[in-house]
């Protein structure tokens, strides 16, 4: 049980990664844009409510730091 929560919290994290970088550049149309909906799927029902108690610092959203902050927590005190 404890090996299954630590692999899920890494591809949680990963796939909270691929989120961020794909952000940074535009979604060309195709599979691409379908695999890019299944990231924000995965992960906008977690950050939404953390966007909604933090403010956004400019043009920065910190909410997927604090969520990757507290994922990482979280994983060096459940998996090691």
């Amino acid at each position: 049980m404890k090996s299954l929560l630590c692999d899920l919290l890494t591809v949680y994290i990963v796939i909270l990664f691929a989120r961020v970088l794909l952000s940074w550049f535009p979604v060309p149309r195709g599979g691409f844009a379908t695999f890019y909906r299944i990231l924000l799927d995965l992960t906008e029902p977690v950050l939404a409510p953390l966007r909604r108690m933090i403010p956004p610092i400019g043009m920065l959203d910190l909410s997927v730091t604090v969520l990757l902050v507290f994922l990482f927590i979280v994983q060096a005190r459940v998996c090691h």
